[in-house]
């Protein structure tokens, strides 16, 4: 393995932004580390490359024990959101800055640059000035720079977060071609999940500095494990219904699981997951061979392009409980988000206030966590009492068959 993390931890102020975080990273693999701000993934990050210290745990780059080495010691090339270029200086200079430290002979130095902006696509500029470049080319020296120094791991941290749209896109077939071409194992920390899709051979996703699953892009997107999970990855539809021998019950109809879908044991309550692809809407519900939830009005139409987005209320399903999309507090009613490709919205065209039937083609259950607490006794009268009390409220919160 490339990179082993065992047992991460990192506190500031006795809180912890990194819990106890343990990862695998094989060679040459580009890995994806994806959580919101705040989720302790750029800590990760800095601890690998030795700019933050750790309290607790253990890292190893390509099987050499680096936990307390200093960070020109690692091996490890480091590519930050803001370029962090030195502006006084060409940009031959800027990729030839850490081979010069090195001490490395001039006429292999100008070689290697040279292949290196070659490879970025910055032939012919190296001479220029740092700050007469735009985003995107500073953004590529910056890459260059950290590759120099041939590092063992490469680190980005939201390396392409200050740029516009158009030139992310670009940027990022640049970076996945390079690393492809150089087989450098990489870690992308990233809160963007179009970002994360089309460059991770590996994403694992970070929440309140815990690492919550890893997997493949499509794995985690399509079966995810976990409620925090399953709404971060895309745009949800999660509702929470009931287990039956063949599947999952919502309200009056039964869905069949995916054969890969572990199903949930009999009388269990269970979070179920259907992404806005699944929806399939029809004007009758003999026009449609998938199980139906209701007949639903929409709410909003929002053009995309090559699809539509749309919106819709369904009335409420005895024994269905909305997670995502959430509604207002007191409503029982169901929303649902569905897309749908341009030819479907030729063949049944709708806007807000139609009524259509809402099917479902496919579904994903997670089990129900349930209600989770600790109770804390000294053996009292009163503490048995609160024991009895709290034994009830879990089996209420998750049936035992």
């Amino acid at each position: 393995m490339s990179i082993v993390l065992e047992h991460l931890t990192k506190r500031y102020g006795g809180h912890p932004v990194v819990n106890d975080v343990s990862l695998e990273i094989a060679d040459g693999e580009f890995f994806v580390l994806l959580g919101s701000s705040g989720s302790g993934k750029t800590t990760v990050l800095n601890m690998i490359a030795g700019l933050t210290g750790i309290d607790n745990g253990r890292i190893s780059l390509h099987g050499r024990d680096v936990t307390w080495l200093p960070t020109q010691e690692r091996r490890v090339g480091f590519v930050f959101q803001n370029y962090a270029l030195f502006q006084h200086m060409t940009v031959a200079d800027n990729i030839e800055f850490g081979l010069r430290v090195r001490k490395m002979p001039a006429a292999e130095r100008k070689r290697w640059r040279n292949e290196l902006l070659e490879l970025v696509g910055l032939v012919g500029l190296g001479q220029r000035m740092s700050r007469q470049l735009s985003g995107g080319q500073q953004q590529r020296v910056a890459l260059a720079r950290a590759l120099a120094i041939r590092p063992d791991v490469l680190l980005l941290d939201e390396p392409l977060g200050a740029l516009d749209a158009k030139i992310r896109i670009e940027l990022r077939r640049s970076l996945r071609n390079i690393q492809r071409e150089l087989g450098i194992t990489t870690i992308l920390v990233t809160h963007d999940q179009e970002e994360a899709f089309e460059l991770a051979d590996r994403l694992g996703v970070m929440s309140f500095g815990r690492l919550l699953e890893v997997g493949l892009p499509d794995e985690l997107y399509h079966h995810p494990q976990t409620e925090f999970v399953a709404t971060f990855l895309g745009t949800a539809n999660l509702l929470v219904g009931q287990a039956v021998a063949d599947g999952v019950q919502l309200g009056p109809v039964r869905i069949p699981l995916a054969a890969e879908n572990q199903p949930p044991k009999e009388e269990q309550r269970v979070q179920v997951l259907f992404r806005p692809e699944d929806v399939v809407l029809a004007a009758h519900p003999e026009a449609s061979t998938v199980p139906q939830l209701g007949y639903g009005v929409v709410e909003q139409t929002v053009f995309s392009g090559s699809f539509e987005r749309l919106r819709l209320r369904l009335p409420p399903l005895p024994g269905v409980r909305p997670i995502a999309p959430p509604v207002a507090f007191g409503d029982d009613t169901i929303l649902v988000e569905a897309t749908r490709q341009q030819e479907e919205v030729d063949h049944l065209p709708l806007r807000p206030g139609d009524r259509v039937w809402v099917g479902v083609r496919h579904i994903h259950a997670l089990a129900h966590p349930g209600l989770q607490f600790l109770i804390l006794t000294d053996g009292s009268p009163q503490a048995q009492a609160a024991l009895a009390l709290g034994g009830q409220l879990a089996r209420l919160a998750t049936p035992v068959p």
